[in-house]
Order: C-alpha cells, then structure tokens, then sequence
C-alpha cells in the first residue's frame, strides 16, 4: 500500500514525545561495551531530548563516567513502549537516543531530581544523594521504530513536537475496552480487511487521529489503523468517534507488522 492511501496518523515526533512520555521500560546500553545492557532505577526524557537515569552510586558504570573526560562516555538509552493489553508480542514501539553521558555532581544531581519531581512525583527521586546517582545523557540522534514505521527523529523536531493529547489516559482505555467491552471490539472487526477478520482483535493503540487493532492472525501479527473523521483533542471528541466507528462501518487500512 502506498503512503499516499494510509490513514492519518501522528508524524514521527509526535509518536516518539508519546513514548517518552508514556515512560516504557529503559535499558541503557554503554556504546563501549554494548554487552553490559542496565535498566535505570528510574529514567526520565526532557522535551529537549536530553534523559535523566537514576544509577546507584556504586555502579560501575558511574565511576567510569566520573574518571572520563565529559564528552567520552556515549550510550544509547532504550524506551520501549509495552502494550497495555498481553499480546504474544507486547511491544508496539521502541525509541532509541544516542549521546554523551556524564554524572551530575552533587548541587545539580539535586535540582534535576526536583525538576523531575515538579513534572512526576517518584519517590525514588528522594534517594539523589543518598546512595543514588543521577546521570544525564545529552542526545546526538534520537531513532523511532514502531508499527507506522522507522524514523530518524531529528532534536530540533522532537522538542518541537508535543505528546498525543490522550497518552496519559490511553493505557487504561484500552484495558478497559479489552477486558469490559470485547463486544465493542467484536463491532470494530466490521473495519478490518476481510482476510483478517479470523483473527484474534486486540485494542493496541489510541491517538487523536484514530484507534489502532493488533489482529493476532495464524500467519502472523498485523497492526490496523482505523481512521477518525478529523484529529481529536477533548475526550468527547473521542467518545463521538468512538460511537461513530461502531455504529458505522468505515474503511480502514492495514500494514503487516512483520512480526
């Protein structure tokens, strides 16, 4: 299918704002040893592009980045973004930033964990200096993947952008329609192509320009996008296309996840 017939959907800032936004799982992988892959205690993506990670003080990823001139030590940190539903394959998108790592001393360690705290109260902030270490990674390139497709995400775009209006709340949505509404979902099939209405439909995703379907098919897993009639921002302009895509049958397109 060409770009051209695809259903609107949010341009690649855009979906990776979503996903640093949502938070997702980290994984900081040292460029210089790509083996020792770590998970943060808590990781935190400016708008700029820039991540705060949480490491404890005896790491040994610390120390390095004390002894190393700022600038040598580059990583790349890893988002993934899990569906909110179980699905055989449970991540429907991933955002990599690659950049220069350093340990913040001691007064800046402190105000970086109450900007964050003013954003995203954790109480694992209140360990900064009390064991824990805060490290900040500054970006030199920021790379997309997900079901739309895979993008390079320029710094300038991507603090540009803004988050998808619904990110915060889409999570339990779609729990909710999964385990209280299969009916609703049984009514949205009327949308898929028809060699896909055999499989088993999962709600994976929900934006201002439309809802997206995981079919678990027997050949493999296919992500659909079913279009709104125009973008959204309020939750009743959702609920009204929401009521319209059951109550009327509309075309939508679909793209082999490759999965």
């Amino acid at each position: 299918m060409s770009a051209s017939r695809r259903p609107p959907a949010p341009d690649p800032a855009e979906r990776a704002r979503t996903i640093a936004m949502r938070g997702g799982r980290a994984t900081l992988i040292p460029c210089a040893d790509d083996s020792m892959r770590l998970t943060p205690l808590l990781h935190h993506v400016q708008p700029d592009g820039s991540a705060a990670l949480l490491l404890p003080d005896d790491h040994a990823l610390v120390a390095t980045a004390w002894q190393l001139p700022r600038g040598d030590l580059t990583a790349v940190l890893e988002i993934a973004d899990p569906a909110p539903v179980a699905l055989r394959e449970p991540v429907r998108g991933l955002l990599w930033i690659a950049g220069w790592l350093h340990v913040l001393d001691e007064t800046a360690a402190r105000a970086e964990a109450l900007a964050i705290a003013e954003e995203r109260a954790d109480p694992r902030l209140l360990d900064v200096g009390h064991g824990v270490a805060v490290l900040r990674l500054v970006p030199a390139s920021l790379v997309l993947a997900d079901a739309e497709g895979t993008s390079s995400v320029q710094i300038a775009q991507f603090a540009a952008a803004r988050p998808d209006p619904f990110c915060r709340d889409e999570d339990g949505w779609l729990r909710h329609l999964e385990l209280s509404h299969r009916d609703v979902v049984g009514l949205l099939t009327r949308h898929l192509p028809e060699r896909l209405r055999g499989g088993h439909v999962r709600p994976l995703g929900l934006d201002r320009f439309g809802l997206r379907l995981r079919v678990e098919a027997a050949d493999a897993d296919h992500d659909v996008r079913i279009a709104f009639s125009r973008p959204v921002s309020t939750a009743g302009e959702l609920a009204a296309e929401l009521r319209r895509l059951v109550g009327c049958p509309f075309l939508a397109a679909t793209r082999g996840s490759g999965r």
